[in-house]
């Protein structure tokens, strides 16, 4: 009996599916460049290895043999298709295809990464890069597609159709020549780019030093220039006006008075529209009136004015000069639209075999185009003596168009050595006289080696924004660069293309970290570009109003051309959403990682938000700065991440093993701002090697309140710091943190103060437990010092509210908190309740704040009111003269402006509110039971008076 061995199972319908995409527009958690993120589901397949597929690899290749020259691990080629034979998961097959699907279209992609997502049985992290976002997003999707259909055979997908298909649409959205050869040379020299629309428009460099090109037109061409360029007879009158050599020509708008011109100018002429381009409309060599009536409205139809231009034809060789900056870059001769005989083959089969060249494309999609067959192109060929049908002899030219132009099908000849230096001297001058910094000359002689002067021949034509794959992409002849011109036109060398850029992030403090980091650079002059939580801060000018904490942002301002420093505010929801919106940093600054937000999008320790937000210090160049807080471990554990120089800051005190650290690196010449204690206060010291160079009294420092708010401290160091890795002066590190404060003009929602009915209160924007143990050390030191010596008694106020997408432990702690530093809470809760029912939150924060008060804590009144503005009004109401409101709230500008409205009231005269109870912050019961202790104390002490008076 034979045994035999079963063919193995195969699932029953494949079912890979995306669960979800993102795309990354900047370093981010899984690259250092930018990414698409696909989680994809397995589904069955999960069980499936590609070692369980027969003949699912083959196929593969079959369809994409580009797969063969894959790495993968290996590191070698072929080391794809080992991992496919050995068995690997097809989430990591559709990557690699993706991959293969994007160089397929031109785009070279290698990078990409498949991982299993934590926790989840069959889904998969599939990061792959991409230089086109649709493209890239195309091939992700067509990818899955692909693999489940080599699983199973879908009856309705033929991927040669879906591959074609993909390739035309990669096609439309991809740069012209031009414009890739523009930016290839930009980015060899780390110039940054963005692509501003759909089509051409680029911008080059970042802020005040960037540049915008469309095409091969730039910032610095003349809109005068060019409409110059676009008027061929104004054209022609200038030119000829300096000597240049250019043919006669006359300007009309009828047939007879076209037929006119052509008898004055003199046969043969041409006739053409005279604000046309690409050639369109242009008819050569005509003989005769006949002939001109004929060409007219073929001119006119392709003039925008309905303007046509009749000028003497000059015969020769079309040649065309690209002049850059005014000086010459390239010539290429350019050869109408033709095919040569082979004795075999019609003109109409020539004509398709020649377009099979997979160099010729639709339009300007590829180096060259494909020729077109109408009807002019048929009368040209009857006119040389054949028909479409029939077969010309070997060797024999049939010219299918009488111009020369790339766009209707012509080839070109590079000729950039063979020019005579008198012909480049006419054809720079042509440049310079229309004032065109990039210019395409259209010369028509004999012979470009020789003087056109004496050979004969003219300038027909001088146009804007001239297109460069005929000199790039030659037909014959050595490719030229001229992207380098361009390029060193817009930034000449040693010009600088990029803005410093500064991104602070951390769970708490990143915000007025970064304020203070912009106050000290505008001290220094500086037009300062800022995003943070409140919006995007063009030079101290608030342009957008909105959390503007994400990569969007941060792309916002450097497109400013105002922006000559720019700082950007970096969260966690927009590193993890896409990425930051640049591709470096020149500084990183991180203030802590505390418990906040966790439990979100995979974020569930302080380890994963570490890893977070550690990408701004991946982004640090080697030659860049990371300023990180030493006292935070999960922080000092990021320098092993950095490539640049770490600067340290520390509010320990020296002695303490965070400050043998420093110490010990500062030894091998690191650099630290620390804290250095004495009897007249703190001073913040720089530390460089082994200098050491005071900075400023904390106390002095009026964001600090005497000293007493620490996390200003922190905050002032971590600014220091990172404006001294800038490069600014002390002396102006100094004047910025002396003249830094908390008022709502420099520094919304934080710490500002206001007085009010003789009372103090804070507006902050506090909102996260850790954020809270550091406000409520604030209101300790400052009571404390308020009080000092005296027995008067400070009541404390507090308004407090949590964000309804945080976890339930977390809004509980934030109450238990400020339970412990107040006497009274007002409890609120935000406009936007975060998937919450009205009052969830604000059930759980009372929740905390009673459990802290069974064990003893500070609170004595919890009430809650749940609209933000009432609770201002409540808690405001609740204060004595002398006493402190701290409000933490949601939105600080309708706060502050019911504040003011309070004290308008205050300065009127007016009460706030007539039934107001002259202890406010405690219960109509507790000021009853109060009083009645008082009176008592009150007979008690009479009566003991009365004694004595009676003893004596």
């Amino acid at each position: 009996m034979t045994d035999v061995t079963p063919e193995p199972s195969r699932p029953a319908a494949p079912d890979l599916t995306i669960r979800s995409t993102r795309v990354y527009r900047g370093p981010n958690v899984w690259s250092y460049e930018q990414a698409i993120h696909l989680v994809v589901d397995l589904g069955v397949l999960e069980e499936y290895p590609t070692s369980k597929l027969p003949g699912f690899t083959d196929r593969l290749l079959e369809l994409l043999p580009g797969i063969e020259g894959h790495t993968c691990s290996r590191g070698h080629r072929g080391g794809f298709v080992e991992r496919l034979r050995e068995g690997t998961w097809l989430g990591h097959v559709a990557e690699h295809v993706a991959l293969q699907l994007q160089q397929e279209a031109g785009h070279d992609m290698r990078r990409g990464k498949t991982r299993a997502v934590k926790g989840e049985t069959g889904l998969y992290n599939l990061i792959y890069g991409f230089i086109d976002e649709r493209v890239g997003l195309a091939a992700g999707e067509l990818a899955v597609r692909l693999v489940n259909h080599l699983v199973q055979a879908e009856d309705d997908f033929d991927f040669a159709d879906a591959l074609e298909t993909f390739l035309t649409r990669a096609g439309r959205t991809a740069f012209g020549p031009s414009t890739a050869a523009i930016i290839e040379e930009a980015v060899s020299r780390d110039i940054p780019w963005t692509r501003l629309n759909e089509y051409s428009l680029v911008q080059l460099g970042q802020g005040v030093h960037a540049q915008r090109i469309r095409a091969t037109m730039t910032s610095q061409t003349s809109a005068l220039a060019v409409d110059i360029a676009g008027d061929k007879n104004l054209t022609t009158r200038l030119l000829g006006s300096a000597g240049l050599p250019v043919p006669k020509a006359e300007t009309v708008r009828t047939v007879d008075g076209a037929v006119s011109a052509a008898r004055r100018v003199g046969y043969p002429v041409v006739v053409k529209p005279l604000d046309g381009n690409h050639g369109r409309g242009v008819c050569l060599n005509l003989q005769s009136d006949d002939d001109v009536r004929e060409a007219f409205p073929i001119a006119e139809g392709q003039s925008r004015r309905g303007v046509v231009q009749v000028e003497s034809f000059i015969t020769g060789k079309d040649y065309r000069c690209l002049i850059i900056g005014g000086r010459m870059a390239a010539i290429a001769e350019r050869v109408p639209a033709h095919v040569i005989g082979d004795g075999e083959h019609t003109v109409s089969e020539l004509v398709d075999i020649t377009n099979a060249d997979p160099r010729r494309g639709v339009g300007h999609e590829k180096v060259l185009t494909r020729i077109k067959v109408d009807d002019a192109a048929i009368e040209l060929v009857r006119e040389q003596g054949f028909a479409m049908d029939e077969v010309p002899p070997k060797d024999r030219m049939v010219k299918l168009a009488l111009t020369g132009n790339m766009s209707t099908g012509g080839i070109s000849v590079d000729r950039t050595f063979d020019a005579h230096p008198d012909n480049i001297e006419i054809a720079e001058e042509a440049a310079r006289m229309i004032g065109l910094d990039v210019a395409g000359i259209d010369f028509i002689c004999p012979d470009i080696t020789a003087p056109v002067r004496e050979t004969g021949g003219a300038i027909c034509e001088v146009n804007a924004a001239p297109g460069f794959r005929m000199h790039t992409h030659p037909t014959v002849g050595e490719p030229q660069f001229i992207a380098k011109p361009v390029v060193d036109l817009l930034f000449p060398p040693g010009a600088a293309s990029r803005v410093p850029i500064v991104a602070v992030t951390g769970t708490n403090g990143k915000t007025t970290t970064s304020r203070m980091i912009a106050h000290i650079m505008k001290g220094l002059g500086r037009k300062v570009g800022m995003t943070s939580t409140d919006g995007i801060v063009i030079d101290e000018r608030l342009v957008i109003k909105a959390d503007a904490s994400g990569p969007r942002s941060a792309r916002m301002v450097l497109q400013n051309p105002r922006v000559d420093f720019a700082i950007m505010e970096v969260a966690r929801g927009g590193i993890l959403r896409e990425g930051l919106g640049y591709d470096r940093n020149d500084i990183a600054v991180v203030t802590n990682i505390q418990a906040d937000h966790l439990g979100m999008r995979g974020v569930d320790s302080l380890e994963d938000l570490a890893s977070v937000k550690s990408v701004v210090v991946e982004a640090v160049p080697r030659d860049g700065f990371a300023v990180l807080n030493a006292d935070d471990p999960l922080v000092r554990q990021m320098r092993r991440r950095c490539s640049g120089t770490i600067v340290w800051f520390s509010m320990e005190p020296p002695g303490s093993a965070v400050r043998e650290f420093i110490d010990e690196r500062c030894r091998r010449g690191a650099r630290a701002v620390v804290l250095e204690p004495s009897d007249r206060g703190e001073m913040i010291v720089l530390k460089q090697g082994r200098r050491s160079m005071p900075l400023a009294w904390t106390h002095l420092l009026p964001s600090t309140f005497g000293g007493a708010a620490r996390m200003n401290v922190a905050n002032a160091l971590a600014a220091a710091g990172a404006a001294f890795a800038a490069g600014a002066p002390l002396h102006d590190i100094r004047q910025g943190l002396r003249t830094f404060d908390t008022s709502y003009y420099l520094s919304p929602g934080r710490l500002n103060r206001v007085e009010l009915n003789n009372a103090e209160v804070f507006v902050d924007y506090c909102h996260n437990p850790p954020g809270m143990e550091r406000l409520g050390e604030f209101v300790e030191g400052y009571v404390k010092a308020r009080q000092g010596a005296s027995e008067t008694r400070i009541s404390r106020i507090g308004m407090i509210g949590a964000a309804g997408d945080r976890r339930d432990e977390d809004i509980r702690e934030l109450a238990r908190i400020a339970a412990r530093h107040f006497d009274v809470l007002v409890i609120r809760e935000d406009d936007n309740l975060r998937r919450r029912a009205p009052g969830e939150a604000a059930a759980l924060l009372v929740e905390g704040a009673k459990q802290a008060q069974s064990d003893g804590a500070r609170v004595r009144v919890i009430d809650t009111v749940l609209n933000e503005l009432d609770a201002v009004r409540n808690a405001v109401l609740r204060s004595n003269p002398g006493d402190l409101v701290m409000l933490c709230v949601d939105q600080h500008a309708k706060v502050l402006h019911e504040l003011e409205a309070f004290s308008h009231k205050a300065q009127a005269g007016s009460r706030f509110s007539d039934d107001q109870p002259g202890d406010p912050d405690l219960d109509p019961t507790e000021l009853a039971a109060e009083a009645e202790s008082a009176m008592e104390q009150d007979d008690l002490e009479l009566r003991e008076a009365l004694e004595s008076s009676a003893s004596e």
